[in-house]
């Protein structure tokens, strides 16, 4: 096992000690059936459990590693204050392998035999999909996805707390066009549910400011070859690459794209999912003047942000970094938010968490304050554009706070499914 690997063992995180009862708080169990449950929750010595997909293993290890070493850390602060409703915290985590059967099965476990609260986590749209069938569907579970998407996901029963299209494609495309003069677009992509979803609010946005999408291609997630197409990109006289191409195929992409000299002729790199961490699978040259849209960098000057990055790095020193574009940022969103609904609800009550959960908001965070947007299940967050420069990303444009403009859930839906 790896030191990274040590770092974050599937098992629980410590947990505090829970004050011993008195003899009045003991009733017998026929008055135990009656005691309201909010009081049957705080007094329920047994831990409150959230279990987390993460991919400690495969081609996105180095971003779900991240995630678990941060939930990890999130899950002992709490537990070092007390717990959650006087009860501990137990995390259990799952490795879902980069692989959406591996998430799936996992995700079953984590239902089935461990009974958890909560599940968070999973990366790519097409392992959301996964969990979902077994966490939400089938174990009508509160299940929270933290990475950036597509957008669109509509159910009572999941909160999503990463970036959606409104707001990284509709302010960045606008201000790279206004600001560099670009029109012309080509968009390499992966071929699952993210990119084509992504891809059409991009190519919306584009055509609406008077750009054009000049190519835009699907590729099977373990593509490596892509000299065919760089050619047609060269050929096209494209002036920027919208990249949603994912690990394994994003490294062969990129050195092909740099050989080609598409950045020596002028041509620019979109890549809203890059982070810090990227810089450790793609030479810094071959990515000079990226750009990027996420919710946090480490570059900001944010005194909260800076000392949970100094914290993580003390801990998990040598391990995948804290960004934005491994979800991170989300999971942080995720467990504190949660973590306040459920204090407010004063129960593990499903409604009744979910009440809270609608409106919940963090006065601080990675990135700066952020609340949940009444019924949306999405978030209203900071956003930034940021671009490479010499192996590090410098934020060119502050964006501030946007909304994510998604559907509102129906109030007959939430009564009828998650009550």
């Amino acid at each position: 096992m790896s030191a990274s690997r040590r770092q974050h063992s599937c098992s629980a995180t410590t947990r505090p000690e829970v004050p011993s009862l008195s003899a009045a708080c003991h009733p017998a169990a026929a008055r135990a059936r009656r005691t309201p449950k909010i009081w049957r929750d705080q007094m329920n010595p047994k831990p409150i459990k959230i279990g987390l997909i993460a991919e400690l293993t495969g081609p996105l290890s180095f971003m779900g590693i991240a995630n678990a070493n941060l939930t990890t850390m999130l899950v002992d602060d709490i537990n070092a204050t007390g717990g959650l409703l006087g009860r501990p915290l137990e995390l259990v985590i799952e490795d879902g392998e980069t692989i959406d059967g591996a998430a799936k099965a996992k995700t079953a476990k984590l239902i089935d035999v461990d009974k958890v609260d909560l599940v968070v986590g999973g990366i790519y749209s097409s392992t959301r999909q996964a969990i979902k069938s077994e966490a939400v569907t089938r174990g009508r579970t509160l299940y929270i996805y933290t990475e950036q998407y597509e957008g669109q996901e509509n159910h009572p029963l999941i909160f999503c707390t990463g970036p959606v299209p409104a707001q990284q494609v509709e302010p960045l495309i606008p201000w790279l066009m206004n600001s560099t003069g670009a029109k012309r677009f080509y968009l390499p992509s992966a071929d699952y549910i993210w990119p084509h979803l992504l891809n059409k609010a991009a190519s919306r946005v584009v055509r609406a400011n008077g750009g054009e999408i000049v190519g835009e291609e699907y590729f099977p997630l373990d593509t490596v070859d892509f000299r065919r197409t760089v050619h047609q990109i060269m050929a096209s006289g494209t002036d920027v690459i919208f990249n949603t191409i994912v690990p394994p195929g994003l490294t062969p992409f990129f050195e092909e794209l740099y050989k080609a000299g598409f950045g020596k002729r002028g041509g620019k790199i979109v890549c809203t999912y890059f982070d810090e961490n990227f810089f450790n699978l793609v030479p810094s040259e071959q990515i000079e003047g990226l750009y990027s849209c996420l919710d946090y960098y480490q570059e900001l000057e944010d005194p909260f942000g800076r000392a949970l990055l100094r914290r993580y790095q003390d801990r998990f020193s040598g391990s995948a970094m804290l960004t934005a574009g491994s979800g991170c940022t989300g999971h942080y969103r995720a467990i504190k938010m949660w973590e306040a609904a459920v204090n407010e609800a004063g129960t593990l009550d499903q409604g009744a968490v979910i009440r809270a959960l609608d409106h919940a908001r963090i006065s601080e965070g990675p990135g700066g304050p952020a609340e949940m947007v009444p019924g949306q299940h999405h978030v209203r967050m900071n956003m930034y554009i940021a671009q490479a420069q010499g192996g590090r990303f410098q934020i060119v444009k502050n964006l501030g706070p946007i909304d994510p403009n998604e559907r509102v859930l129906a109030d007959e839906l939430h009564l009828s499914k998650a009550g």
